[in-house]
C-alpha cells in the first residue's frame, strides 16, 4: 500500500450504479479507503450527466448497463466536458464488443463487478496514476483486435520523437511515474508531451492514444 499512502491527497471517485445493493457494496468499499473519497453516487447516467460536470472527480466508476442513458454513451458524453476524468466501466461479465466500444468512448478500464474490493482500490489507483486496469483476458482480445487493423493513423508522423517516446511508452502500459523515469524527463515536461500527443491525434484519452498507436 505503499503508493496508496503516497497520495498527497484522496482521489475523488464517483460511481454510476443503478443496483442499490451493488452501489452500496462499491460506496462501502471506496468508503474503507483512506487514499479515496467518494464524491458522489448516481444510480442512473441522465443524473450523473446533469451533475457530476460539477464537482470533477478524478475517477468515475461507470456501470455499463445503465437504464435509459447507458454507461457507454454517458461516458462518451462526460468526456468532452471532463476530457481529465479516467473512466472505468464496471460490468457483469466479459463482452468483448462492448469491451472496444467503452475504449472508444473515452474509458480507461473495464471491470468485472464481482471484482474483489482490494483489486477494485487497486484499479482506481491504477487509473488515476496513468494505467488501464482490465483482466488478462480483456487486454488479450484488445491486442488481437488492434493487432488485425492494418492501416495506421496518418496523425502519427505529426508527432515529434519526444511525444512518439511518451506514446510508446504508454501503449506498453507504464505509469507516468515509470515514464518519467523510464525518459529521464520531469512530471511536468510529461504532462507537456501527453497534452500534444492527445492534441495531435485528436483524442481525449490514454486509451484512444494508445489504439492509434497500436493501429500503425
Amino acid at each position: 500500500m505503499s503508493a496508496v499512502s503516497a497520495q498527497t491527497r484522496p482521489i475523488e471517485v464517483a460511481l454510476v450504479e443503478d443496483r442499490d445493493e451493488i452501489r452500496t457494496q462499491f460506496a462501502c468499499t471506496i468508503g474503507r479507503s483512506p487514499a479515496l473519497h467518494l464524491l458522489r453516487a448516481y444510480p442512473d447516467g441522465e443524473s450523473a450527466l446533469a451533475d457530476l460536470p460539477a464537482h470533477q472527480p478524478d475517477v468515475v466508476l461507470m456501470d455499463i448497463n445503465l437504464p435509459g442513458l447507458d454507461g457507454i454513451e454517458c461516458v462518451r458524453q462526460l468526456k468532452t466536458m471532463m476530457p481529465d476524468v479516467q473512466f472505468v466501466m464496471l460490468t457483469i461479465y466479459e463482452d468483448g464488443s462492448r469491451l472496444f466500444q467503452s475504449l472508444m468512448a473515452g474509458a480507461s478500464g473495464y471491470l468485472l463487478k464481482r471484482t474483489a474490493p482490494q483489486k477494485l482500490l487497486a484499479a482506481i489507483q491504477e487509473v488515476h496514476e496513468g494505467g488501464v486496469p482490465m483482466t488478462a483476458e480483456m487486454a488479450r482480445r484488445v491486442l488481437r483486435h488492434f493487432q488485425q487493423v492494418p492501416q495506421p493513423a496518418p496523425e502519427l508522423h505529426a508527432l515529434g520523437p519526444r511525444e512518439l517516446d511518451v506514446l510508446q511508452q504508454l501503449a506498453q502500459g507504464f505509469h507516468y511515474k515509470e515514464i518519467e523515469s523510464n525518459l529521464h524527463m520531469s512530471t511536468g515536461t510529461l504532462r507537456t508531451h501527453v497534452a500534444g500527443v492527445y492534441r495531435k491525434l485528436h483524442v481525449h484519452s490514454r486509451t484512444e492514444a494508445v489504439v492509434k498507436y497500436l493501429q500503425k
